[in-house]
């Protein structure tokens, strides 16, 4: 496999975002030797710890007899205690207790369902905070379809007496439960213990797909998130052969207010639109560059008119907005795309609105923005339409 040649190769690229790191991951995980002290005072006897290529905000420490820890930066740390072994004592008061393999899940991070799915992992979903229609892993779906996934109400509002008749042994939460407080106390309040998902917050977009090693220690599949993150890595390969061909991409989506919303450099997308060959055409943007708040930034379409009017592509995100389905529609959003270059070109494209929830397969938008810069065969686009 080529995948460390590519890894070092892209290191000096990697060194301009690390900043990225500090603004998704501030505090940093316990350090490997104060896990090992305080493990070894709570009677754990180390045993190795789970690799970790591109992830950053996550650890795993494994401990003899099947335990494990995980520490999530800025977050919790997480004892997973396989079943029929006992609780060890003197764990601290701030270390939640995973009795694993989780077999009952109430999932509300939407997008970690595609890493259960690529795993063979959703016969341990047995509850959902999004209904049939609004899932986009077929799967998920279907198993809702057929009445193995429950719809449990949204993350804000859950069923708290379903998830107690299904007998719920476990929540994965998205961070949009801190904007919830009282609901995420009120299912510990019930003895069901909340895990909550940062993939999101991962400045590499491996990172994100990385975290599959974590829900595979969830539910006893290891070999098999190790075994389909590693096919992510092949396939990556072969970006070791795209160069920059100066084509600059603008990524953005129209809120209802009608504001642009737009993502920081930091950012895991145009770290993505870069690995393509492309240029972000927003990276020289000051607001772009601040590092202090979310991953996304708000414009005025007169801002966004001076930054990427004579942007070479335009990518509309209809992962979270509705989709566009010609250049028409854009130009209706307002006047000034028309005088944009690329809607002047016919180069204005549109994600395909599964892509929020392709946790798993972020490999391949990369090789969409890819065939795109280069006007490559688009049957052979997944996540992208080019619109007329």
């Amino acid at each position: 496999m080529k995948t460390n040649r590519w890894l070092y190769g892209f290191f000096p690229g990697f060194l301009v975002f690390f900043p990225a790191v500090l603004l998704f991951c501030t505090d940093p995980v316990m350090a490997a030797g104060q896990v090992q002290t305080q493990a070894e005072s709570e009677g754990l006897i180390p045993a190795g710890r789970t690799d970790f290529v591109y992830a950053q905000c996550v650890e795993i420490q494994e401990y003899e007899n099947g335990f494990k820890r995980i520490d999530v930066q800025d977050d919790a740390s997480y004892l997973l205690v396989p079943k029929g072994e006992e609780i060890p004592e003197n764990i601290p008061e701030d270390i939640r207790i995973l009795q694993v393999p989780s077999e009952r899940i109430y999932l509300a991070a939407t997008a970690s369902m595609a890493l259960f799915d690529a795993i063979g992992g959703l016969d341990h979903i047995k509850m959902s905070s999004l209904k049939a229609p609004d899932w986009y892993v077929d799967n998920a779906r279907k198993a809702m379809e057929a009445g193995q996934i429950l719809y449990a109400g949204k993350y804000s509002e859950p069923d708290f007496e379903l998830l107690l008749a299904q007998n719920c042994d476990l929540a994965i939460e998205s961070t949009m439960i801190y904007h919830s407080p009282k609901t995420k106390e009120m299912i510990e309040q019930l003895g069901i213990p909340v895990f909550v998902d940062r993939s999101s917050y991962e400045p590499h977009p491996l990172g994100r797909c990385e975290w599959i090693k974590v829900y595979g220690a969830m539910i006893g599949k290891e070999k098999e998130a190790e075994s389909f993150f590693d096919s992510q890595l092949a396939l990556l390969d072969e970006l070791d052969d795209y160069s920059s061909g100066g084509k600059t991409v603008a990524f953005f989506s129209v809120n209802s207010s009608n504001v642009v919303v737009v993502r920081r450099n930091s950012d895991y997308v145009p770290r993505m639109i870069e690995m393509a060959g492309g240029t972000y055409a927003l990276s020289g943007i000051e607001l772009l560059k601040d590092e202090s708040g979310t991953s996304t930034v708000n414009m005025t379409m007169e801002e966004f008119y001076a930054a990427a009017v004579n942007a070479d592509y335009l990518v509309y995100n209809a992962s979270i907005e509705a989709p566009l389905y010609s250049i028409n529609d854009l130009i209706g959003k307002n006047e000034l795309f028309a005088g944009f270059k690329a809607v002047k070109e016919g180069q204005v494209w549109c994600t395909d609105r599964y892509l929020y929830q392709a946790t798993d397969i972020v490999g391949q938008l990369i090789r969409d923005f890819h065939i795109m810069l280069t006007g490559g065969d688009e049957s052979e686009i997944t996540f992208l339409k080019h619109l007329s």
